[in-house]
């Protein structure tokens, strides 16, 4: 029942997002968002996506992280497995269109693989508690499952502000909640203290 919910849902989300006046959403106010709340710490590795399909633009924050000398990764997927990996990521390399279409490195046999200890996520809706909805592939979802099993680890969605829902979002027992959501409008940490 949760998951046709979410089809629904997430139907609803995308031509919402498609209709989205955003011309106020700058990426350069949730890039400062980000260093100001989330604050990376030298030798972190932050990974980061490549915006696909009118998701929020992370590119801002990649920049920002490169020049300021940390470790960047950007998201790969297996064709056997839906965790992802990660793929240290500098501004100099190629990128190819991946199993669902969002851009992702090239990989050879000289890509360096990382692990994160932030990972910024793209989404589609995110609720007052924290949880997100993602495409539906489980992706992420797993992917913060098996990372979190291991360390700790910074889970942090990137938005507009007008994929805010006002409800709460259906959640599976595979649903994992995000650490934080960074807006143009602001940061909003899920941590209760």
């Amino acid at each position: 029942m949760a998951e046709s919910n979410k089809t629904i849902l997430r139907f609803e989300a995308r031509r919402h997002r498609a209709r989205m006046d955003i011309r106020t959403e700058g990426p350069l106010d949730a890039c400062d968002h980000f260093f100001t709340s989330i604050k990376p710490e030298t030798g972190q590795v932050i990974a980061a996506y490549w915006p696909h399909n009118k998701e929020f633009d992370s590119q801002p924050i990649i920049e920002r992280l490169l020049e300021e000398g940390f470790q960047c990764a950007l998201p790969v997927t297996q064709k056997d497995a839906r965790p992802l990996r990660f793929a240290k990521w500098r501004d100099d390399m190629d990128l190819k269109a991946g199993d669902h279409g969002a851009l992702e490195p090239v990989v050879t046999a000289k890509t360096e693989w990382l692990e994160p200890d932030i990972l910024i996520v793209p989404l589609l809706a995110f609720d007052r508690r924290g949880y997100r909805l993602g495409q539906g592939g489980g992706h992420y979802d797993a992917t913060l499952k098996e990372l979190r099993a291991k360390k700790n680890i910074v889970a942090v969605g990137l938005a507009y502000a007008q994929q805010a829902c006002l409800f709460n979002l259906p959640v599976e027992e595979h649903d994992q909640k995000l650490d934080w959501v960074i807006t143009p409008q602001g940061a909003q940490s899920f941590n209760v203290l």
